[in-house]
């Protein structure tokens, strides 16, 4: 990208509050980031860190008790600001998603070429019923799902949960939008499947020149899939780099720790058991004031890690860290490698 392309996504700032019967909840807070022209972005953390919270803020399906607040700008035109109407417009065509239960999204009783055929009228309403089914099978092979002329007639139930998955990517980029959000794509497939869905990604990618926003907690994933990595937890951004610079540098302790926890075939841990990070996340109506992992990190200084808002640090100008413990971190990992 040249200094003078202008980001395809801008999340600038973005905050969203829950109304609780415990008092507000905050979900995220504060998170910046950019997602480029033909650009992976991984979002890794957690269960509860915010992850999908902000893809439904980008999508504008959050509930009428989120507070969202902050900038979501796609081309430069503010998000926020617009209409239901408005958002419609874009949702599907310009900006697209695959949400994590495929079964759950796909419409038990039509079958598939008739939801892709719909996704198709949505957004292209002088098609004739001949060119849409015609594309539902395009979409269909696109993604890899064999004899596509027939299957087209074939309802959800009939496909596996791998194919389920493959005809919700192909559902996202019926109308080609320029940015696609995948929320845990892979999650509850095997290995396998798992690959093969990358792998439609990957594909489909290339062949729309989409930016691909994937979520997920498999750093796995990201590794395989992903050019930068954005990690979150408890709402807060505390770590982005590129892939190779996160794997092989991470900066904070909670990347730290989750690169730990990953299940190793090399044997150099010396020890069987899969490492777990302590404790538990905050309660997202009662919030610290400064870093919110310092009950659980092992560089914590306390009395100043939980008390001190933490600022985001650049240890390059593509890799930033939330900690006031970077130096600390990076001795520990030099002394580990050497």
């Amino acid at each position: 990208m040249t200094l003078t392309q202008q980001p395809l996504l801008t999340v600038d700032s973005l905050s969203v509050v829950f109304s609780t019967d415990n008092g507000p909840a905050t979900s995220v807070e504060g998170l910046s980031f950019d997602l480029n022209a033909n650009e992976t972005l991984g979002v890794v953390g957690e269960s509860g860190s915010g992850k999908s919270i902000t893809s439904m803020a980008i999508m504008g399906l959050l509930p009428r008790t989120a507070a969202v607040t902050g900038s979501i700008r796609f081309r430069g035109e503010e998000l926020l600001t617009k209409t239901d109407d408005q958002l419609r417009e874009l949702r599907g065509r310009r900006i697209s998603m695959v949400f994590q239960d495929a079964l759950a999204a796909l419409n038990p009783v039509k079958s598939v070429g008739n939801q892709l055929m719909e996704a198709v009228r949505v957004h292209s309403s002088g098609r004739s019923r001949q060119e849409m089914r015609a594309r539902a099978i395009e979409l269909l092979d696109i993604v890899g799902i064999p004899t596509p002329e027939q299957r087209v007639d074939q309802f959800p139930h009939e496909f596996s949960g791998g194919m389920r998955q493959r005809i919700m990517i192909a559902m996202s980029i019926a109308n080609d939008p320029d940015v696609l959000i995948a929320d845990e794509p892979t999650t509850a497939l095997d290995v396998t499947v798992q690959a093969q869905v990358l792998d439609v990604l990957r594909r489909v990618q290339k062949r729309t020149n989409s930016a691909l926003l994937i979520i997920t907690h498999d750093l796995g994933v990201v590794a395989g899939l992903a050019d930068r990595v954005l990690v979150m937890y408890s709402g807060k951004k505390v770590e982005e780099a590129d892939v190779e610079d996160l794997f092989y540098r991470p900066s904070h302790p909670y990347t730290v720790d989750l690169l730990a926890a990953m299940p190793r075939l090399d044997g150099n841990s010396g020890d069987s058991r899969l490492y777990s990070i302590p404790g538990a996340p905050p309660d997202p109506t009662e919030l610290p004031p400064g870093c919110r992992f310092a009950p659980r990190c092992r560089y914590a200084m306390l009395g100043t890690c939980d008390r001190t808002p933490i600022p985001e640090q650049f240890i390059t100008d593509r890799h930033m860290a939330a900690c006031l413990r970077i130096d600390e971190v990076a001795a520990v990992r030099q002394e580990a490698s050497s």
